[in-house]
This record gives C-alpha cells, structure tokens and sequence, in this order.
C-alpha cells in the first residue's frame, strides 16, 4: 500500500488531534487502536471507497473505524476540523467567496413513476384498524 494512504500527515494531525474527544483508558481488554491508525482508516475509506469490513488491517478493524467516525460526527469533530482547515487555508492563501457552485442530477423513474398523485403512508395510522 502506497504510504500516502497509511498515514495522516503531521500537519493534519495536529490540527485534528485537540478535536478529537477523550477516550476513556480501558481496564483490561485488548489494547485500543491508536485515534491516528484510526483516523488514516477513515481517510482511506473515504478517498478509496472500499467497504469498511475491507479495510487493510493495519488501521484496526473496519468495525473500529466506523465506530469512531460515528463517535467523530455525534461530537462535531469532522464539522470543527473542516472549518479549521478552512480558516488556515484562508489565511494562507485567500478564499475569495464571492460565488459557489451546486452540481445536481434529475433523472426518471426507470420504471415509470409518472402519477403525482397522493402518497400513501408507510407509518402508523392515525385511524384505529377494523381488523384489529
């Protein structure tokens, strides 16, 4: 595996480091996975795709990455670190916000899917059942 892939870079690292929420120690078990084999697992995954119970081993289960980014998300860390990277690319180099862009598709049903008429609820009835 290409190293690119196995690492977070440092400077990386160090930004999204203080985000990450504490981890209690545990009490026996097996050793937890480092948060940055963690954190280049998750990388991986998202630049490559592949299916979390494919993840090379070195990154701890595919499991244990999912996990984590789930963790991630509830406590805001990937929200705080884009905003972070943001504000130091901003400072280095300058974002002009001037305009964005917003790509979409609009495709048909390939099986029809023409009437537009009522939807049909899938949840509880509001109406006691005559069956029941």
């Amino acid at each position: 595996m290409d190293l690119k892939y196995r690492t977070v870079p440092d400077e990386l690292w160090r930004a999204v480091e203080p985000l990450l929420p504490e981890r209690p120690t545990p009490r026996g078990g097996r050793p937890g996975v480092p948060d940055r084999h963690v954190l280049a697992g998750i990388i991986y995954r998202l630049r490559t795709g592949c299916q979390w119970h494919a993840l090379p081993s070195e990154f701890g289960s595919g499991s244990t990455c999912h996990l984590r980014l789930q963790q991630g998300v509830e406590a805001g860390v990937f929200t705080d670190a884009f905003l972070a990277m943001r504000r130091r690319y901003e400072r280095r180099h300058g974002l002009a916000w001037k305009w964005a862009a917003l790509d979409a598709l609009t495709a048909t049903a390939p099986k029809g899917g023409t009437s537009r008429g009522r939807v049909q609820r899938t949840g509880r009835s509001r109406v006691a059942s005559a069956t029941s």
